[in-house]
């Protein structure tokens, strides 16, 4: 079984991974967990999330690692910088969006990657953050293993991480991301009912 690895904060936000997470966890060759620094965490909209991995027992064999935004990701922890670039390093997925983009380009993660986030203004302090002519003013980039995204970019990046993990066809993806993208009756319009 394939395993995916949400890593969120306290003040995550949880709209940006629900989704993709209900997208893999849907479907029985895929398990979803939960990672952070803490045994507990509450996103930006009340919801109390209890943790199943400790940063420091993410398991090395993952398939995905998915680190989602919220406003607590100015964050200094050794244990979360390995692990990303140990994944980044390998060439294994990671997926990141809205304020651990801003992560990425702090701690320098996001060297030889097309890339995108909320800001590069958000950014011009950074003395890590190297490549500024690699970021793309669009909602959500793949690099290789990397997909970024701004906080707005949902479903873009839902769809571009299913894209990076092969999950279906391109075009059944976009199928899946259309749905909630163009509304349920430009979707039936378009591909016929998702009910049948």
């Amino acid at each position: 079984m394939k395993r995916a690895v949400f890593f969120v904060l306290n003040e995550y936000a949880d709209w940006e991974g629900g989704y993709l997470s209900s997208q893999l966890n849907r479907n029985p060759e895929w398990l979803v967990k939960t990672a952070s620094i803490k045994p507990e965490v509450t996103s930006i909209g009340g919801f109390t999330t209890k943790i199943d991995y400790q940063v420091d027992d993410i398991p090395s064999d993952i398939d995905l690692l998915v680190l989602i935004g919220g406003d607590t990701w100015r964050i200094e922890n050794v244990s979360l910088l390995e692990l990303i670039q140990t994944r980044l390093n390998s060439s294994k997925p990671v997926a990141a969006i809205c304020g651990s983009v801003d992560y990425l380009a702090r701690n320098g993660l996001l060297d030889g990657y097309k890339h995108t986030g909320n800001s590069q203004y958000l950014w011009r302090k950074y003395i890590n953050y190297h490549n500024d002519n690699d970021y793309m003013n669009e909602q959500a980039v793949i690099d290789n293993n990397l997909v970024t995204a701004n906080g707005t970019a949902v479903l873009e990046f839902t769809n571009l991480v299913l894209k990076m993990i092969e999950f279906n066809s391109d075009d059944q993806v976009n199928k899946m991301t259309d749905l909630y993208k163009v509304g349920l009756y430009n979707y039936c319009h378009q591909y016929g009912s998702p009910f049948h």
